[in-house]
């Protein structure tokens, strides 16, 4: 889930850094969510998730508009469906210590400015290829939720563009 929320400086969204003792995607940086369970839509499943990764309420929780388009992610098997939310204020936030080490606070800027899209020569499970990534504060933001967030990017340039 991209949950947006107030900042001085304008709309920020969090981020979570899993833990090393997580199954899949150790130590990297995702949004928050997770498995659908029995009975569950997948906007029950990425608000419930959201709610158990960070400790908020979900009841500050508003749910805008259709989900992002679905992302497949071949090393883990797993399908995401993004969804994109607003809390009026910041949430007070707290990380699951099972799932999450650290949560970190990004302005929506962030994706918006193309200059902090960086690509490297990377080699991951003996497959080298160029890797682009948002930069922010030193983290690499790749893969999957580098995906999620480049298409919620191009929608808001789409949006900005229009007016």
């Amino acid at each position: 889930m991209i949950l947006l929320y107030p900042n001085e400086n304008g709309l920020h969204f969090f981020l979570t850094r899993r833990t090393d003792t997580v199954e899949n995607h150790k130590g990297q940086i995702s949004l928050p969510g997770g498995a659908q369970e029995d009975g569950e839509s997948l906007r029950e499943t990425a608000l419930r998730e959201t709610c158990e990764e960070i400790a908020i309420d979900p009841a500050c929780v508003q749910m805008i508009g259709d989900p992002l388009s679905q992302v497949y992610i071949p090393v883990s098997g797993y399908r995401i469906t993004p969804f994109v939310a607003f809390t009026p204020a910041r949430p007070s936030v707290i990380a699951e210590p099972g799932e999450v080490v650290e949560i970190i606070d990004a302005p929506l800027d962030l994706i918006v400015d193309e200059k902090n899209v960086i690509e490297e020569e990377w080699t991951i499970r003996g497959y080298t290829g160029i890797v682009p990534f948002f930069n922010f504060n030193g983290n690499k933001v790749w893969g999957a939720t580098a995906m999620v967030l480049g298409e919620f990017a191009e929608m808001l340039r789409q949006v900005k563009s229009e007016k």
